[in-house]
């Protein structure tokens, strides 16, 4: 909202407030431009969903300060899309990472990154470092085992996962940060640098692993059973003596229903969206590339935009399927209480 501010005052000419008058602080700014997600895909419109794509903000108008975290999926979006890991990284990011800037300490806070710009500029970008990937939080989430087995993982899995920012070292764009950036289709980096840091990464997450599994063996027994009993999580309390009665059971039956259809909801607008909008955006980008002369580029950016889309368009699906299912369970809790 504050960015699309900017570009009204802007438009006020004469009549906008004097730079004097007014600065911003902006947190998680999905229009950052290099690596807000709507300017990464800017000009893409999906209506069904509610989406547009409207570009950067602007950096040369009042003195603007812009923190991002680092792997934020809104506002720190991969910049070469084709690496699907690093798309899903971004993705689980957005509920991971780009929600939880209320919760940072000023500690986090001192660790941000003073970004690189370009020309003039009056606007800076603080980018604050992640430590852990999104990725792996629903393995870090298993008992015991879970944090091992993710720091095993997790030093080549970012190596793997920053190729998609462009540097196997560091989870943003080093490119300059005020410079509006779309997305591209590989990175330029030294196969040998990225092969170095893969060996390191091994021996790191080794280390790690063996380090976290010295504390596993020797902390105290936990009373907390490895794997929880799933029935009576999910069925709640033992039935009472009573069967529940006619009209519960066709109220329970009704719910099920009404939430198993609203899931048709959002299905049918992504589908929308894949059927008719993308098309439409690709056909742009191929001729766009044919244009410029480059038969990649109009081959691969309709390619590549497509990865990281109907990547979210997945993630939203499975969530929408998972919430329902959530709620059927609810309900037939509920019935058997």
């Amino acid at each position: 909202m504050a960015s699309l501010e900017m570009r009204q005052l802007v438009a006020l000419g004469a009549g906008a407030p004097s730079p004097a008058d007014l600065d911003f602080v902006l947190i998680g700014d999905p229009m950052n431009p290099n690596g807000g997600l709507l300017q990464r895909f800017v000009g893409l419109t999906l209506p069904s969903l509610g989406v547009s794509m409207v570009g950067a903000t602007p950096d040369n108008v009042y003195t603007t300060t812009i923190y991002t975290r680092e792997y934020d999926g809104l506002a720190d979006f991969p910049r070469y899309p084709l690496n699907i890991v690093s798309d899903l990284n971004a993705f689980f990011g957005i509920g991971a990472v780009h929600f939880g800037y209320p919760h940072l300490t000023q500690a986090q806070v001192d660790t941000a990154v003073t970004l690189g710009t370009q020309g003039p500029t009056m606007t800076t970008y603080k980018m604050i470092p992640t430590p852990n990937l999104p990725l792996l939080d629903p393995l870090r989430a298993l008992p015991f085992i879970g944090t091992p087995l993710a720091d095993l993982l997790q030093p080549d899995l970012r190596v793997i996962v920053n190729l998609g920012y462009g540097d196997p070292a560091y989870g943003w764009s080093t490119t300059a940060a005020n410079v509006p950036t779309p997305f591209g289709l590989f990175p330029s980096v030294n196969p040998a640098t990225v092969l170095n840091a893969l060996a390191l990464g091994t021996q790191q997450g080794v280390h790690d692993f063996l380090v976290d599994l010295s504390t596993v063996f020797t902390a105290p027994p936990s009373a907390q059973p490895l794997w929880p009993d799933l029935l009576p999580a999910l069925l709640g309390p033992a039935p009472g003596a009573l069967a529940p009665t006619p009209a519960n059971v066709v109220n329970t039956v009704a719910s099920i229903i009404s939430t198993d259809y609203a899931v048709l909801l959002p299905t049918a607008d992504i589908l929308t969206a894949a059927a008719l909008s993308l098309p439409v955006h690709d056909a742009g980008l191929f001729f766009s590339g044919i244009e410029q002369g480059s038969l990649i580029h109009a081959i691969g950016d309709p390619i590549a935009a497509n990865t990281a889309i109907l990547t979210m368009a997945g993630l939203l699906e499975v969530l929408s399927i998972a919430e329902a299912g959530y709620l059927n369970v609810a309900d037939i809790q509920s019935l058997l209480r």
